[in-house]
């Protein structure tokens, strides 16, 4: 009750105080929460981006991460902020469309909590499989886990994540036995599967490529309707018959709702404005990911378009946490 009163306030205020904001925005630090281990995707991007960003802002931009609960935790943290531009949050699909439907009781509401700055750029994923697997595409992984029901494992970031429900969509589509092992996070996930502990993965293509380009891994599938050009030889789930199964990532920034839009407006130029840098849409592109960089308006249409979907596939794998 006092968090609503608060925003009325804030908005009462803003109708007489609005040239103040936008004009002195901003004059402290910015705190992007990360609300995910060091070392994944979600921890790269906003650190390329906040060194051109703190010198187009004219203030320190940081990064902070949180994570926990796939990302519920930081989300949380950004989501009871005060909305002043000054904390935001570097929000995934699972963040925004995958946990309110994951989770019994979520500490916040997409919907409700935030306010969308930015989509900047998203990936699909990509089934990988360590060497020792005898499977070199889709059809043969298919077959060899039909051969050994209950003897591959499939790791992901953790319970609801997309490297999960996209492990899910397999053992549905295909009819196979396969272990799921859950980690806190892409990136510990990924070193058991490069060790060997762990079978195969089926996460973000910027999170395993280098490893694939490296023949550290083997790529199975791209599991999107359409290939990539960061890697147009890797067959998709839709190319080798399994069109069901179908995974990605995407990766954005959110602030508290209530936050006035002349500054959700400047922090969605400011953040266009890095992406489209040189420096960093190369090496994002170099990462597997498409940069988009869209409106609030058409993020927010997007948000809500990608709940519905999400919310279908968790349903059919039935994948909620109490």
């Amino acid at each position: 009750m006092y968090r609503k009163l608060a925003i009325v306030g804030t908005l009462g205020l803003s109708f007489f105080a609005m040239p103040a904001w936008a004009e002195s925005y901003p004059n402290r630090t910015i705190t992007i929460i990360t609300p995910f281990p060091p070392g994944s995707t979600s921890d790269v991007i906003p650190r390329l981006l906040t060194p051109l960003l703190s010198k187009s802002l004219g203030a320190n931009v940081i990064v902070e991460n949180r994570p926990g609960a796939n990302g519920s935790l930081g989300a949380a943290k950004v989501a009871s902020a005060p909305a002043d531009g000054y904390t935001l949050l570097m929000a995934t699909t699972g963040v925004l469309a995958i946990n309110p439907w994951v989770y019994a009781k979520l500490p916040y509401s997409p919907a409700r909590d935030f306010a969308p700055i930015i989509n900047a750029a998203s990936t699909p994923n990509l089934i990988v499989a360590h060497p020792d697997v005898p499977a070199s595409d889709l059809p043969s992984l298919v077959v060899q886990a039909k051969k050994q029901p209950g003897k591959l494992t499939f790791a992901s970031a953790g319970n609801g994540s997309t490297s999960h429900l996209c492990g899910e969509s397999l053992k549905a589509s295909a009819g196979l036995d396969l272990v799921h092992v859950p980690y806190q996070g892409p990136a510990p996930a990924m070193q058991d599967v490069l060790s060997g502990r762990v079978a195969l993965m089926c996460d973000n293509l910027s999170n395993v490529i280098q490893h694939v380009r490296a023949g550290r891994l083997k790529a199975i599938a791209l599991t999107s309707k359409v290939r990539t050009p960061q890697a147009p030889d890797i067959p998709t789930s839709v190319d080798v018959g399994y069109p069901d199964v179908q995974a990605g990532n995407w990766y954005s920034f959110v602030a508290p709702a209530g936050t006035p839009s002349p500054i959700v407006e400047r922090l969605n130029a400011e953040f266009a404005q890095a992406l489209k840098d040189p420096t960093v849409s190369t090496r994002l592109e170099s990462m597997g990911l498409t940069i988009i960089a869209d409106t609030p308006e058409e993020f927010r249409a997007f948000i809500a378009q990608e709940s519905a979907h999400w919310q279908k596939v968790v349903k059919a794998a039935n994948a909620s946490i109490e």
